[in-house]
C-alpha cells in the first residue's frame, strides 16, 4: 500500500495540502452536490452521492490517490458532457489529479494508516 502513497509532507507542505484537500472536499459539496444559484443543472443522484463519499474521504485523507484519481475521472467526464458547469468541473478535477499524485500529507488517515512508522527499541 507504501507504493500509491508519493509521500507525507509534513510542515507547511503537509498544511498545503490540508487546504488542498479542504478546497477539494469544498468545491464538491458546493458544487456536486448542490447547486443554488442553478438548480436545473443539478446531477444525477448517483454523482451526488458519488461526490458526497468522495467529499468526505478526501476531507479526511482516508484512499486519497484513489479518491483523487476517482474525482479527476468524474470531473472530466462531467466537463465532456456538459452535465453541469463546465470550468469548476475542469478546476475539480485538476484538484483531485493533483491531489491523487502528490499525496494526502503528514495530517491525513493514510498518513496515520499507511505512513512510515519508527520502530523503537
Amino acid at each position: 500500500m507504501q507504493r500509491l502513497f508519493s509521500n507525507f509532507a509534513n510542515g507547511w507542505p503537509g498544511a498545503g495540502l490540508l487546504l488542498q484537500r479542504v478546497l477539494i472536499a469544498l468545491l464538491l459539496v458546493r458544487f456536486g452536490i448542490t447547486d443554488p444559484t442553478n438548480p436545473s443543472a443539478s446531477l444525477p443522484v448517483i454523482l451526488q452521492v458519488i461526490d458526497g463519499c468522495a467529499a468526505s474521504l478526501i476531507l479526511v485523507g482516508l484512499w486519497t490517490p484513489i479518491v483523487g484519481a476517482l474525482i479527476a475521472i468524474l470531473g472530466l467526464w462531467i466537463a465532456a458532457s456538459h452535465i453541469a458547469g463546465t470550468w469548476i468541473s475542469i478546476v475539480v478535477a485538476t484538484l483531485g489529479g493533483t491531489g491523487a499524485m502528490i499525496g494526502p500529507g503528514a495530517w491525513s488517515i493514510d498518513a496515520r494508516l499507511f505512513g512510515r512508522k519508527q520502530i523503537e527499541s
